[in-house]
């Protein structure tokens, strides 16, 4: 009987410390710097600002082209520019359609969806070799042949792909405010949700630059702030404050 008994408080002790070896772990959370970064841009003019590491933040205009298109990429780069694709676009498919990594009438979205689509949600690199190594994945999925063989490297390419994203740092970008002139055209079927939530953004309605209105509407200017979760032991640069926060996924 007292072996038994002893048995029983053994076994008891040893549930304690799994059990409490185990809510631990659950309730230790991983450890972020964050940074935020506030601006404002012009159509037509590119806006920077650098927070660590040799990275930097970039608005950069989307090219008018044909389509009269307005608004601008949002990019993670090194401060010296490392070229296409940047970290923030390998980091946040898809990579050839509407996605969180532009604020912009492009595919087919008007000036007020694209500031109804608020907040934005984005992952990006933060290390030179994964920056690196992402490029080169994404140039060979580009360049994959057609048939098999192509599908095949296509396929891996993906697969590196997504294991990099799954490494990638998380960060916000949030319109605060905006001037545009709204587009005539219905509401793309997929961009009915951002047109219903564009009255939460505030804006000013203005006349299109140049013409009559169209379509797309066009974006004029924009204040914002973005918000970047960074790896803990992350240094920034002059000028910015990190605050040691939760991560964010």
């Amino acid at each position: 009987m007292k072996c038994a008994g002893l048995r029983r408080l053994v076994f008891i002790g040893f549930l304690v410390v799994v059990t409490g070896a185990g809510t631990g772990q659950a309730s230790a959370a991983k450890s972020c710097q964050k940074i935020v970064l506030n601006g404002e841009v012009k159509a037509g003019q590119e806006w920077k600002q650098a927070f660590g590491q040799g990275w930097v933040f970039r608005l950069i205009p989307i090219q008018p082209g044909s389509q009269q298109y307005s608004g601008w990429d949002l990019v993670v780069d090194r401060e010296s520019g490392a070229g296409f694709p940047d970290a923030l676009l390998l980091a946040t498919p898809p990579y050839r359609s509407v996605g969180e990594h532009a604020v912009g009438t492009t595919y087919g979205l008007r000036a007020q969806d694209a500031v109804g689509w608020n907040p934005r949600s984005f992952r990006f690199l933060t290390t030179p070799e994964a920056l690196h190594q992402g490029q080169m994945l994404f140039g060979r999925l580009q360049s994959a042949p057609p048939g098999q063989a192509g599908a095949l490297a296509r396929s891996a390419s993906m697969a590196g792909l997504m294991e990099l994203q799954q490494r990638a740092s998380t960060g916000e970008f949030r319109v605060v405010e905006a001037r545009l002139a709204p587009g005539i055209a219905d509401a793309a079927p997929y961009a009915e949700a951002w047109a219903h939530a564009a009255g939460r953004t505030a804006y000013v309605v203005e006349p299109v630059a140049h013409g009559q209105p169209t379509a797309r509407g066009e974006l004029h200017w924009m204040r914002f702030s973005v918000t970047l979760w960074l790896p803990e032991e992350w240094k920034s640069a002059p000028g910015t404050r990190l605050e040691r926060v939760e991560c964010v996924e």
